[in-house]
């Protein structure tokens, strides 16, 4: 609290409340979930947004200075330069009118009814596909601000993206981001129902990321990989900002058998590019957790090694252990069935 000189004029402490209020209002980034009547048109002169076409992937030279090493609120981030393949789960936000027509992170200018997004590591420019994975609703947005920089959200949707995936009201929702690859913009295999669509998820590089199925199987909860060891990191996306609470990049659960992983449902704590990165874990939990030492186990499913616990008779056994695992290790498993 703060008192005002008593020689200063009405007009002039007037004008210094208001300067004050329009600071206040920066103070706030773009990782908030927003008001539609606060920072959004509304639904009544935006109705078009809902049929604003995708962006059109194409193969762009990445924007001089956006690309850089960065700090923000205590953290480093280290952007994504190379083609590689990325996959997210966590919650999307959006940002509206308070940043419209101000410079983004590339130097365009933001529009609120383009089809873009703000992501901390991404490269700028580049393409990601979103998926609502409440209603199964996707968009395709192009990549040029950096942010959200809040809790485990890990992308700042458009208005325009946010009103197609329809989580305008509510501000925020459960997505997962997939990066499109210049190799698969190219290739044109970045297209749903594409020919060579389903070969190019299946043939992902080791180096880049674990196999995807063509088809995601029925999704319980999103995973969170365990916190790297220095002898094995995860099989996550390196360039996932290292940030504890954060969501960061996943594998997809696949339902193909391991040769080591008895039929049924199993709840995977972590994926590993080395045995003994999933051994070491393995150990930690365990010593946190007696209860789940007999039930886990390290399954080989090259190129990575997988920490599961089961196998359980049914999903609902599964379900329930994956939400106790939640609490108990701040991380959320996802649900696999092997046949």
């Amino acid at each position: 609290m703060f008192e005002l000189p008593a020689p200063l004029p009405r007009l002039a402490a007037g004008l210094l409340c208001a300067a004050l209020l329009a600071l206040a209002g920066c103070a706030s980034g773009p990782s908030s979930p927003r008001r539609p009547d606060v920072d959004g048109p509304g639904p009544a002169p935006a109705g078009e947004a809902r049929d604003t076409p995708d962006a059109e992937p194409r193969v762009e030279p990445l924007a001089r200075g956006a690309n850089r090493p960065y700090t923000v609120m205590g953290r480093d981030y280290v952007p994504v330069l190379g083609d590689k393949s990325y996959r997210q789960r966590g919650i999307a936000s959006w940002y509206g009118r308070k940043f419209h027509g101000r410079r983004t992170s590339s130097g365009e200018v933001y529009d609120m009814y383009a089809m873009t997004a703000a992501h901390p590591t991404l490269p700028i420019p580049s393409y990601a596909r979103v998926r609502h994975l409440g209603s199964g609703r996707e968009v395709v947005v192009r990549i040029n601000d950096r942010g959200p920089f809040h809790g485990n959200r890990i992308i700042d949707l458009s208005y325009a993206a946010a009103r197609k995936l329809g989580i305008v009201l509510r501000g925020s929702a459960e997505v997962e981001v997939e990066r499109l690859t210049n190799d698969e913009i190219r290739a044109g295999t970045w297209r749903r129902g594409s020919p060579a669509a389903a070969d190019t998820r299946v043939a992902r590089s080791g180096a880049d990321a674990p196999a995807q199925p063509a088809t995601d199987p029925e999704p319980a909860v999103p995973t969170a990989v365990p916190v790297p060891t220095p002898s094995s990191p995860p099989a996550a996306v390196p360039e996932t900002p290292p940030a504890a609470e954060a969501a960061v990049a996943v594998p997809v659960a696949e339902t193909r058998a391991a040769p080591a992983a008895a039929q049924g449902y199993w709840v995977q704590l972590g994926a590993f590019r080395q045995r003994e990165g999933a051994e070491h874990f393995q150990r930690r939990v365990s010593g946190e957790l007696d209860w789940l030492g007999p039930l886990l186990a390290v399954i080989e499913d090259a190129p990575l090694f997988r920490l599961q616990a089961g196998p359980y008779a049914t999903r609902g056994e599964a379900a329930t252990a994956a939400l106790r695992l939640r609490d108990a290790l701040q991380l959320v498993p996802v649900i696999t069935e092997r046949r």
